[in-house]
């Protein structure tokens, strides 16, 4: 039997490619039962059922939150974590979890005992659930609580990936909230006016602000660790419907040219065309692709489904030339780590994000932007009131009542060896 826990992980090579098909053949199964949980939820007789009947198991307060992190509550909130961690590591911090088996709703085994005690410790399993071997309904939700709040699918199963999670030493984990804290406090000095965007790299995650509240969170994908989303600051100016895509010379070199160099057709399939200096097309059977000198070319793809950024381009002046933009692989949000893109940043339900954003920008309602996507015309729209917009780097924070939320140190900027990437857990 494998050994759950018992060998190294490598962090780095499941994001660069490990596939989550355990994950998504978890979210079909569940797919597939929601008709049939639907109808005993909608019944007229059904009892008054609490969503939250397993959450007496817990101690603290939910996951979710509309606290933006950018905020002075979040200081106060991270310095109380730091406050509570600090007597944890004083206490001798928390058990290692070691599992033979996969821990899951319903298993009994010995290590399930350490889990409990985990759990507890961080705060995510009363002490009234006490210690056993036996992995229940009150294990069940803290499980599911402990994965969000470390931004893993909650699906209560104590895979590798949680159990790396769970493994890092507490007295780490209090490292890496004092190394935040000054983050956060410097973010949230700063005005960052009634309303704004805000992209969390480790996190993968962009909040649309407004009156001190998120108003809409979604989804992102982020730079690969060999192409990093940089840390900026801007202001969003435009928003462009259908937009046509240019390759940058990084993807160019990187990817395109070896692509043609084994499939002539792929510009063509993809409807890229190629464009020299003076604006004239240049037919790709013209190209030697086995040099380089394709880079000097621009590469542009015609709007529509297939384009690179799919419905949307979203434009902010910055000196890394990277933008925010849809993509028509709508699948890739579904990933366990979502470090992917070339720098850019993919937003997931994007469409939602551009109606905040033209709310001030007269004739642009969610009715007129959808008809005008439809047409599959190229559409460059100017932001009435230009939308700051801030990608920062912030791998642990608070949202109060004892939710502590942490993240891997994707790009290695924690300088914590047990919070990299490249380290084995």
């Amino acid at each position: 039997m494998k050994k759950f826990g018992s060998s190294a992980l490598d962090r780095r090579t499941f994001l660069r490619g490990v596939a989550t098909a355990g994950f998504a053949a978890a979210a079909s199964s569940a797919f597939a039962q929601q008709s049939d949980i639907g109808d005993i939820l909608a019944s007229p007789r059904r009892g008054n059922w609490d969503d939250q009947f397993d959450a007496r198991s817990v101690s603290k307060g939910k996951v979710a939150s509309f606290q933006p992190i950018a905020s002075p509550e979040t200081v106060s909130f991270i310095e109380s974590a730091i406050n509570t961690y600090s007597q944890i590591v004083g206490r001798g911090g928390w058990p290692r979890v070691d599992a033979t088996v996969k821990l899951q709703l319903g298993v009994v085994d010995p290590s399930v005992a350490a889990l409990r005690k985990r759990l507890m410790i961080a705060g995510d399993l009363s002490e009234s659930a006490g210690i056993s071997n036996s992995f229940d309904t009150y294990v069940d939700a803290a499980v599911k609580r402990f994965q969000a709040r470390h931004g893993l699918p909650s699906d209560g199963v104590m895979g590798q990936y949680s159990l790396a999670a769970m493994n890092v030493p507490a007295d780490i984990r209090l490292g890496q909230l004092q190394t935040n804290l000054e983050r956060v406090r410097t973010l949230s000095a700063t005005d960052q006016g009634p309303r704004y965007v805000m992209v969390n790299i480790p996190a993968a995650q962009l909040e649309a602000v407004e009156g001190g509240r998120v108003v809409q969170r979604h989804t992102a994908i982020v730079g690969k660790i060999d192409r990093q989303t940089p840390i900026l600051d801007s202001k969003i100016q435009e928003v462009i419907l259908n937009p046509y895509w240019t390759a940058p010379k990084s993807i160019i070199e990187k990817d395109i040219i070896p692509l043609m160099r084994k499939d002539p057709t792929y510009l063509t399939r993809n409807k890229i065309r190629l464009f020299n200096e003076q604006r004239e097309e240049v037919p790709p059977e013209s190209v030697d692709w086995n040099t380089d000198d394709a880079v000097k070319l621009m590469f542009r793809q015609d709007p529509g489904k297939i384009n690179a950024m799919s419905s949307t381009k979203i434009n902010f002046p910055n000196p890394y030339a990277v933008y925010m933009h849809d993509t028509p692989q709508q699948g890739v949000f579904n990933k366990l780590m979502r470090f992917e893109s070339s720098g850019c940043v993919r937003v997931q339900n994007v469409r939602d994000l551009n109606v905040w954003l033209l709310r001030d920008t007269a004739g642009w309602d969610r009715q007129t932007m959808e008809a005008t996507i439809k047409t599959g015309v190229n559409t460059p729209i100017q932001v009435a009131n230009p939308v700051p917009l801030h990608f920062v780097y912030v791998t642990a924070w608070s949202t109060g009542d004892g939710v502590v939320h942490l993240r891997d140190d994707i790009y290695e900027r924690d300088g914590q060896a047990a919070l990299s990437i490249g380290t084995n857990t």
